[in-house]
């Protein structure tokens, strides 16, 4: 492929392989391949009509030494699986899971961006119900997919914040729902408050629990983070999603000798926080530099540049990702 420069962080039709495996009578069948970019449903599909799907995103790296890296595939396995319990979906073990993964990163390994683009193949396994059905009912039938895809740097022209509102109209998710596992679900109930946002000439929706509407949830589709002192602070909840980028953060703070908290975050501490972001899959960080509150009228600055700390951990983690440091913490599956 070529002009990698001009990738953007969006789906990229490639014509790659893609894989599919479908769980029916109790087993899973073999790994099949083929270029189709389309999945036949049966129109009464538990997934169609009751919403039992679940997916990760991941992230394979071509390396400063030439070698392919896929980040942290364990640890989205153990994510699907919670998400599939949730569902009452059949899910593959994780080491059928990451030899999916890895399987479909040889497979499209043309199109894997060079280490100089900045650019990476992002990984996306799909577990869906497949049964025909419309009681309302656990599908015992299912498909797990797989597809890569090139995306660009989501920050073309270097690291730069973003606006965030504060919003206590929609809840996001609610607690001893499915706010803690990666379900469709979650982000569809997120695109009015999106938009709504949008319009207003904001790029990001910070969310509160849906209790109080007092305590941060998450930004966007992405954890929060903030900075305070030699303080690393993040949202606790059981309606939030713990995300694999975030906790990969966490203890890269740690390593650098940071305090890291994980507790309610009340929406009344953003005044004191030094530096504030988002965190995930796509972005890795992304700073807020200003926030909106419309219930106090306060609009708090952050900065126009990159706070150093969420800077440092940034750099940091795409060092690790990308070969430049040793992986002290076992993260990376080298693909052969």
């Amino acid at each position: 492929m070529k002009n990698w420069d001009e990738l953007s962080f969006d789906f990229n039709s490639t014509g790659g392989e893609n894989l599919r495996r479908y769980y029916k009578r109790g087993e899973w069948t073999a790994p099949e391949y083929t270029t189709s970019e389309y999945v036949p449903v049966h129109i009464c599909s538990a997934s169609l009509n009751y919403g039992l799907q679940a997916f990760e995103g991941i992230k394979a790296f071509r390396g400063v030494d030439g070698k392919v890296r896929l980040f942290r595939p364990y640890a989205h396995a153990a994510r699907m699986a919670s998400g599939a319990r949730k569902l009452c979906l059949p899910m593959p073990s994780a080491e059928e899971f990451v030899a999916a993964c890895v399987d479909v990163v040889r497979r499209n390994i043309e199109f894997l961006p060079p280490y100089e683009s900045r650019a990476a193949l992002y990984v996306r396994p799909v577990l869906f119900g497949t049964k025909p059905r419309l009681t309302v009912r656990p599908s015992d039938e299912a498909c797990f997919c797989v597809f890569a895809t090139p995306v660009g740097p989501y920050f073309k022209d270097g690291i730069r914040p973003i606006d965030a509102i504060v919003n206590r109209n929609q809840d996001r998710s609610a607690p001893l729902g499915t706010g803690d596992v990666k379900v469709g679900g979650n982000y569809a109930s997120s695109m009015l408050s999106y938009e709504e946002a949008h319009n207003l000439g904001y790029q990001a929706v910070l969310y509160t629990e849906s209790v109080e509407h007092r305590y941060i949830e998450e930004c966007g589709a992405a954890n929060f983070i903030a900075i305070k002192g030699d303080r690393y602070i993040t949202p606790k909840s059981p309606s939030i999603l713990p995300s694999i980028t975030n906790d990969s953060l966490m203890q890269l703070a740690k390593d650098k000798g940071l305090e890291v908290e994980q507790r309610p975050v009340d929406v009344a501490e953003l005044p004191t926080f030094e530096e504030c972001g988002a965190c995930g899959t796509g972005a890795i960080i992304t700073p807020l530099g200003n926030v909106f509150d419309p219930e106090s009228g306060e609009k708090i600055h952050y900065g126009d540049e990159v706070g150093p700390v969420l800077l440092d951990l940034y750099k940091s983690l795409q060092d690790i990702q990308y070969g430049r440091v040793p992986d002290i913490h076992d993260w990376c599956v080298v693909v052969e």
